[in-house]
């Protein structure tokens, strides 16, 4: 009997001693305050403060599981450790070839009393917050979890832009309103609540469902994930499973949230063994004319993709300065779209003389961008994946394009567990044979490009295209997407047509109206200059000149693309508000690279150019809005200016309605 209290005071010490010790964290600044607590109905829960205010008010943790599996409640606390690190790590590419990564780390050990361990692992920088749960479950084989419970109780209402959650698609546009009228959004949610801007999404989605948001009630929101066909959420293979980490940036200025390194630094370091054949690289393609109507992606007298087309993009990039092209529509399987989306990604259309255009291409030292749509077959695919990038491979290609458009077999969504394991299969396969990937109707970017750097770009909002057969992207869209969709990595929107009311595309006698609203009463919602600018606002390591390139051949203003370099080494967000207007720089070797926007508002921006390296002089070219541009009824005006400039100087930077700026700054 005495043996057993003994044992009983032993146990009650240490939960005591465990309860007394410090829960909370703080960023390396101070300014950011998370604190964990086991709630009145022993649930765990979080909260953080910023500058002492609070800014998510204690929010509930864990998960649901069939099988009378707990994951979420009973839980004590066994230990707490506390780390911190501070290192700068390089990338081959980015908007930054070093970030630093620096945080305070608070893990919190858990069991139950079914033995059932899990780590909560809290991690706090000065620009945000992120953590996970590490999971171990005493004789479990599998688990089917049912529901996520992690809350963000955001302290107080405020301002938000997102999109509405949607487990097929990310390309829809963009809603400005108070956070507490959001009924349900896709991640990152970005929002403004007193004086501090934050975004909540996640990093390292690699074996796990996206998340979205849901709002239960106020600004209360609970994560929902995307579901499996028979409604299961998670399936673990053992018992052992690592959520993704759920993420808050947080910045006391908008611009701060796009200068954040926050989502790579929650990402594993770089897997490849070498990373020398990963390059930034621009390019044009055949692709625009599809969209528009004049050419079409299947075999017959509008076809595209044709070896006589293909060579012609070949020789204007290699007139031009740009690195690579891309074809659509070279390969059998466009003539069953709508029906079987049975591609075959080995055989080319009989006028696309692959070989030949591979050989003509390495002369003229012009990288090939291959194209590989599914339709969202994605069982077809697998089942060629190997054997299709070997084969581009053996011709020399290995940058590749790859395309969802389409619903997915047996009742999957694009955006549940299934599709996130098919995309990482096809970056590790891709990875096998040195190949780079720009995908279309992607799973949302989470960072993984910091793991595989051969994942460079994605789609994944409302890119170009939908200004060909739809009332297309208002101008704000352009001033939203740095502060929303790009806070999780690079965007592949395709920017730059110059052929802004597709006058010469209207004259052409092969146009065809293939998709939604017919593109004769379709037009680019802005500026000229704006679209000059978005290669720098819209940052993708593979940057295309999207238009059909008759329209940029004589043209002035196209020398900004052939002196731009897409391989940058630092970039920052300069001044912007979310869908009011953005001013970004990017430094590439001794260049500079400006981009400005603005939404419907016709604004002036001054800007500093302390930037500039000291004690050099720069030849400044501004490609600006003209004196009457107007997104609306004066779209194409604008004027190239030349003046001499040094990082003492003040820039005035005037954007006309739906316009924008850009600037190349070369060292005399």
């Amino acid at each position: 009997m005495r043996i057993h209290f003994i044992y009983f005071i032993v146990i009650i010490c240490l939960a005591s001693s465990c309860s007394s010790k410090q829960k909370e964290v703080f960023s390396p600044d101070g300014r950011i305050r998370l604190q964990f607590a086991l709630n009145d109905s022993n649930r765990m829960t979080y909260q953080i403060e910023v500058d002492s205010i609070p800014f998510v008010a204690s929010s509930c943790l864990g998960f649901e599981a069939e099988n009378g599996i707990n994951l979420h409640k009973e839980f004590r606390i066994v230990d707490i450790d506390f780390t911190t690190q501070d290192e700068t790590w390089a990338q081959p590419w980015g908007e930054n070839k070093t970030v630093r990564n620096h945080y305070n780390e608070m893990a919190v050990h858990l069991s139950d009393a079914a033995a059932t361990k899990l780590i909560l692992r809290f991690r706090v920088f000065d620009d945000g917050v992120g953590f996970r749960y590490e999971y171990e479950v005493a004789g479990a084989d599998s688990l089917l979890i049912t529901d996520e419970l992690t809350a963000f109780n955001i302290a107080q209402d405020g301002t938000s832009w997102s999109i509405p959650a949607n487990y097929d698609t990310y390309e829809l546009l963009y809603r400005t309103q108070p956070v507490s009228r959001i009924d349900n959004a896709n991640t990152p949610m970005t929002f403004k609540a007193g004086n501090v801007y934050a975004s909540i999404h996640e990093a390292a989605l690699t074996d796990f469902p996206e998340m979205t948001l849901k709002n239960t009630g106020g600004c209360n929101f609970k994560s929902e994930l995307a579901p499996w066909p028979d409604g299961i959420k998670v399936r673990v293979n053992g018992s052992v499973f690592k959520s993704p980490w759920r993420t808050i940036q947080i910045a006391p200025k908008a611009v701060g949230l796009i200068n954040s390194g926050l989502i790579l630094n929650l990402n594993e370091p770089c897997v490849l063994e070498t990373t020398d054949w990963i390059r930034p690289m621009k390019y044009v393609g055949i692709w625009w004319g599809m969209h528009l109507g004049v050419e079409s992606w299947v075999i017959n007298d509008r076809h595209g993709a044709t070896t006589e087309n293909a060579k012609r993009y070949i020789d204007f990039a290699a007139a031009n300065n740009i690195e690579g092209v891309m074809f659509e529509g070279w390969n059998a399987g466009w003539e069953n779209w709508g029906g079987s989306q049975d591609f075959d990604y080995t055989r080319p259309y009989a006028d696309f003389d692959i070989k030949e255009i591979v050989r003509y291409a390495k002369e003229k030292g012009i990288e090939i961008i291959g194209h590989h749509e599914t339709g969202g077959n994605i069982i077809n695919y697998e089942k060629q994946l190997d054997k299709s990038y070997k084969w581009y491979a053996d011709l020399g290609i290995h940058s590749v394009k790859t395309g969802y458009a389409g619903g997915l077999p047996n009742g999957h969504n694009h955006h549940g567990q299934y599709n996130v394991r098919h995309y990482r299969k096809v970056v590790k396969t891709a990875a096998k044979y040195h190949t780079t990937l720009d995908v279309h109707e992607p799973i949302k970017d989470t960072g993984i490009r910091r793991t595989y750097p051969n994942m460079m770009t994605r789609e994944g909002a409302r890119g170009m295209e939908w200004n060909a057969w739809s009332e297309g992207n208002p101008p704000e869209h352009h001033v939203l997407l740095p502060f929303t969709r790009l806070l999780s990595g690079p965007m592949d929107y395709t920017p730059g047509i110059f052929d802004i009311l597709y006058e010469r595309a209207k004259k052409s006698p092969y146009r065809k109206k293939w998709n939604m609203k017919d593109s004769k009463d379709c037009r680019i919602n802005s500026t000229l200059a704006k679209q000059i600018a978005n290669w720098v606002i819209l940052y993708s390591p593979l940057q295309m000149a999207a238009d059909m390139i008759e329209n940029y051949e004589g043209h002035p203003a196209f020398q900004f693309f052939r002196d731009f370099d897409a391989d940058c080494d630092w970039s920052e967000a300069l001044a912007g508000e979310p869908g009011e207007y953005v001013v970004i720089v990017r430094r590439a070797g001794d260049k500079y690279f400006l981009g400005a926007a603005t939404n419907e508002d016709a604004r002036e921006v001054t800007v500093k150019l302390d930037f500039l390296e000291k004690g050099k002089t720069y030849r400044a070219v501004i490609y600006a809005d003209g004196k009457e541009a107007d997104w609306i009824t004066n779209p194409t005006a604008y004027e190239i200016i030349e003046k001499q400039v040094t990082a003492e100087d003040i820039l005035s930077v005037d954007m006309a309605r739906g316009g924008g700026q850009a600037i190349t700054f070369m060292p005399l």
